[in-house]
């Protein structure tokens, strides 16, 4: 029975009611509690819960309207209330289950985007390096094949850096010559192992090996670590 139907039908057996007995005590706060379920969405998300209810419910209307008999029917009433008051409890779990499975969702596919937007950084700065080595390659071949020296485009790419006085490995990462990319210093970090003990702690005048060669994963792995540190 849809909300509108079950509300007309009420409303004529409170007419008859007021034309016949007294109501019986469970009966309104029974109604109540049925209307209240519909108003919160019991019928489209609990159907079977809700039907068998409502069919308690009618049965008491039956009972009291037709049989007269209004013991019995308020047995019926008190019953469709007990069963309104575990449905609702099963109603407002299922909701708070919903919506915990909304937020992990949520939670999911910020993560899952997080993630993409990393592999896409890390991609970029691999074929930033490529580009590098590539326009270098092509700088060398020139000035080898011209008497004239070819005009320098890009800065130079040194294997090896000295520290100076205040710097850091994310500040050392961004310079140009370098990776041009501070959340890659962890490259530098795990070539030179050796000399550095605490990342956050350089000391002016420590040579640092610069590794060139690094791939897509390795990139990828340095941005992750750089974003926990």
């Amino acid at each position: 029975m849809s909300r509108q139907v079950f509300a007309i039908a009420v409303l004529f057996c409170s007419l008859l009611a007021s034309c016949s007995v007294p109501a019986p005590t469970w009966r309104m706060r029974a109604a109540q509690l049925v209307d209240e379920l519909d108003r919160q969405g019991a019928p489209q998300m609990l159907p079977h819960e809700y039907q068998n209810l409502l069919e308690t419910f009618e049965h008491g209307e039956a009972v009291h309207f037709v049989q007269k008999n209004d013991l019995k029917a308020d047995e019926f009433y008190l019953l469709s209330f007990q069963k309104g008051s575990i449905l609702r409890g099963d109603l407002q779990r299922l909701k708070e289950s919903l919506l915990a499975a909304e937020r992990k969702r949520i939670a999911e596919e910020a993560a899952r985007i997080e993630e993409e937007r990393l592999m896409r950084e890390a991609a970029e700065a691999v074929e930033r390096q490529r580009l590098l080595e590539q326009r270098k390659a092509a700088e060398e071949a020139l000035e080898a094949k011209s008497s004239t020296p070819a005009r320098e485009v890009l800065p130079p790419q040194p294997a090896n850096y000295t520290v100076r006085r205040g710097e850091t490995l994310p500040q050392i990462a961004a310079r140009s010559e370098i990776y041009n990319d501070s959340s890659l210093w962890p490259l530098i970090y795990r070539s030179n192992r050796d000399q550095i003990r605490d990342p956050k702690q350089l000391w002016p005048g420590q040579i640092l090996r610069i590794p060139r060669h690094f791939s897509r994963d390795e990139a990828l792995e340095a941005k992750r670590y750089s974003g926990h540190k």
